[in-house]
């Protein structure tokens, strides 16, 4: 258990179908072991990565006052840019090391739900900076259909229908964030990290990760283990949306990021979250007289947001529009 298992997912993208079950059977095995794995053969560019990283790497050498214009805690839809000590992933540290964009899937102003002002739902904020919402917006798109392949790959071994989650992603509430890591010894305190230890809230994790390394994961003896960055590919980790969903056959582990030394660290998760009224409940699979379902059913909103208000002290204020 010292390192993630790397998976090959080019088989995915051909038209031979009976390719798919050992796609299926490894990344399940990974889910059920690790709840974390790398995988390769995706249809995401090195071109991209590189246009995706400069115009993070501009974004926030920007002065932070240009920044703030998209102030993340100025919105009820959790859009923009959260400056560094927004967030606290563990509540036994200080708040995190780090610096986000964070960005959905773009409602307009006349939107039903919108204007109902669900929460999670509204327009995207984006800098302005030449390129980059066209660019942020077409790789939340190609971002959404690779976590979706992914997820028709899982409901084979899951035994529920190939639609299952592609029907429930419609009009998602993912989320693309972009992420800047200070140097460590810009930190508060020894004991503040870049993101504290933590699970995901979600479905299903997508991470890119630049050459600074810092990503570790809890394995399943209790230790942490670098996750270090491989050219190519994307690091994968399942939420605790995926834990609900199958009983905990699936795991949703705990993981953390240390600030590198000296250098400045860049990631872009993408944060693959189906309809906000999708209920979240036990696969029908998942459980029998042995193994009853272990959590009551709520939706995707609901459990998303107890969540943010546990990690975002904004969230527990009045906010603003």
């Amino acid at each position: 258990m010292e390192q993630l298992p790397i998976i090959d997912i080019s088989p995915l993208y051909s038209a031979d179908q009976n390719a798919w079950p050992t796609v299926a059977t490894q990344i399940d095995q990974a889910c059920r072991e690790w709840g974390f794995f790398y995988i390769k053969g995706h249809p995401i560019t090195a071109q991209r990565i590189a246009a995706l990283l400069d115009h993070a790497q501009r974004f926030f050498a920007l002065p932070a006052a240009e920044k703030l214009q998209i102030d993340i805690t100025q919105t009820r839809h959790h859009r923009g840019y959260g400056a560094i000590a927004t967030e606290q992933l563990d509540p036994d540290r200080p708040s995190d090391l780090k610096e986000t964009f964070d960005m959905g899937l773009h409602l307009p102003a006349d939107h039903p739900d919108v204007l109902a002002e669900k929460p999670l739902r509204g327009p995207n904020r984006h800098p302005q900076m030449p390129g980059w919402q066209t660019l942020m917006e077409q790789h939340y798109l190609d971002m959404q259909a690779l976590a979706q392949t992914l997820l028709r790959a899982m409901t084979i071994a899951l035994g529920i229908e190939r639609d299952f989650f592609d029907s429930r992603f419609t009009e998602p509430v993912s989320v693309l964030r972009m992420i800047h890591y200070p140097p460590r010894h810009t930190a508060s305190s020894a004991e503040q990290q870049g993101a504290g230890a933590h699970t995901d809230y979600g479905c299903i994790t997508l991470l890119y990760q630049d050459s600074a390394g810092g990503l570790q994961v809890k394995n399943v003896n209790g230790e942490w283990i670098d996750a270090p960055p491989i050219d190519g590919t994307f690091v994968v980790n399942l939420g605790d949306m995926m834990a609900r969903w199958s009983n905990d056959r699936y795991r949703s582990t705990p993981h953390r990021v240390i600030s590198p030394l000296g250098l400045d660290r860049y990631s872009m998760p993408f944060f693959a979250e189906p309809h906000p009224d999708t209920r979240i409940e036990c696969l029908p699979g998942c459980r029998d007289a042995q193994h009853p379902a272990k959590y009551p059913t709520t939706t995707c909103a609901e459990f998303l947001l107890s969540r943010f208000a546990d990690t975002y002290a904004y969230r527990r204020e009045p906010q603003g529009v």
